[in-house]
């Protein structure tokens, strides 16, 4: 938490000195420019600065990228469904070591994406290295019109580097019991 304050702090300051360097070149070229230069003059100038307040942008961009979202310690958790007719989703919700990180309420045009074979980023975060636990609560209508509450736990180990971890739902007659198959991303 403090790192992540320590961060936006020093992307707030990178973003005052992006401005005020962009203020400071505005007044300069102002003060420079003579009463006669002339209009195609004045547009160079301006599509200079332009250009180097995009370029600034960019920089703080990936500064702030860098600072708040490290990609190595960066997880990401994907959702797919391995049988694509078995299960009609109403939500899930996502606990990484008991701690709430994603929810989310399914229409029907995302359910039809994921049973056409759609892959669903549920989440994107941060967490530290070593050994954490994610934990996956569904609620579904199964291809026997029950309606279910299910969850799953699955244990991994956080290393250096992006992880990405599918979590893919199946589920097979004749009881349409669902399991949660999880599988790590190298």
């Amino acid at each position: 938490m403090v790192a992540t304050e320590q961060a936006r702090v020093a992307t707030a300051r990178v973003a005052r000195a992006a401005q005020n360097a962009l203020a400071a070149a505005v007044a300069l070229l102002i003060a420079m420019t003579p009463a006669l230069t002339t209009a195609d003059d004045l547009n160079s100038d301006i599509n200079r600065l332009k250009a180097q307040v995009a370029d600034l942008a960019g920089e703080l961009y990936a500064l702030e990228e860098s600072i708040l979202h490290p990609a190595d310690t960066q997880v990401a958790v994907f959702l797919t469904l391995a049988r694509k007719d078995v299960l009609e989703l109403d939500s899930i919700e996502l606990f990484v070591n008991d701690t709430p990180v994603s929810s989310h309420l399914y229409t029907d045009r995302e359910r039809q994406s994921l049973q056409q074979g759609g892959v669903q980023q549920l989440y994107l975060g941060n967490v530290p290295h070593g050994e954490h636990e994610l934990r996956a609560v569904l609620t579904a209508r199964t291809g026997n019109d029950r309606y279910i509450r299910r969850e799953a736990e699955h244990r991994f180990q956080k290393r250096p580097g992006e992880s990405r971890i599918q979590l893919s739902l199946d589920a097979r007659a004749p009881d349409y019991e669902p399991r949660f198959l999880f599988s790590e991303w190298k």
